[in-house]
C-alpha cells in the first residue's frame, strides 16, 4: 500500500463525490413517465463515493508506516476492464443494460479470477437482472432493458 498516494486519491475522490452531488441537484428531478428521476443515481453514485473515500482515508491513517508493502500493477488486468467499461457505456442503447451488464460483469470477473465459470455467470446474471427489476419494475424509472433488434 502506498500511504501518500492512497491519501491524496480518497481526497480526490472525495472531492469528486461531492461534485456529483452537487451538480445531480441541477438535474431535473422527474422525467416524463418516471417516478424516479435522472437526478437520483448521480446523487447515490456521489455519495457512495464519499463515503468509500472516507473509508480509505481513515484506513491509510489508521495503517503504520512500517506495513507498506511494494505493490505489484497489473496494467494488463487494468487495462481489459477499462476497455470492457468503455465499451459498456458505448453500446448500452444498442444492446440494452441487462445484456450489456452481464458481459462487462462476467469480463471483469473472469479477467480478475480465471476459472469458476458457473459462479462468474450467476452472479452476473443475477445483478443484471435484479438491478433492473428494482429500477424499472419497483421504482418505476426507465432504463433500456434489452435491444430493440432483438424482440
Amino acid at each position: 500500500m502506498n500511504r501518500t498516494f492512497d491519501r491524496y486519491a480518497s481526497i480526490v475522490f472525495l472531492l469528486l463525490g461531492i461534485g456529483f452531488m452537487w451538480q445531480s441537484a441541477s438535474i431535473s428531478a422527474t422525467s416524463y413517465g418516471s417516478t424516479v428521476g435522472p437526478n437520483i443515481f448521480p446523487f447515490g453514485l456521489g455519495l457512495v463515493l464519499v463515503l468509500l473515500s472516507i473509508r480509505l482515508f481513515y484506513e491509510v491513517m489508521k495503517t503504520k508506516p512500517n506495513e507498506q508493502k511494494k505493490a505489484q500493477l497489473d496494467y494488463k488486468r487494468f487495462f481489459i476492464i477499462f476497455i470492457t467499461a468503455f465499451l459498456y457505456a458505448y453500446f448500452l442503447e444498442f444492446i440494452g443494460y441487462i445484456i450489456g451488464t452481464f458481459v462487462f460483469l462476467l469480463v471483469a470477473f473472469q479477467t480478475i479470477e480465471r476459472g469458476k465459470w458457473l459462479k462468474s455467470i450467476l452472479i452476473a446474471g443475477l445483478f443484471s437482472i435484479s438491478v433492473y427489476v428494482i429500477f424499472v419494475v419497483l421504482l418505476e424509472g426507465s432504463m433500456p432493458g434489452f435491444p430493440s433488434w432483438l424482440s
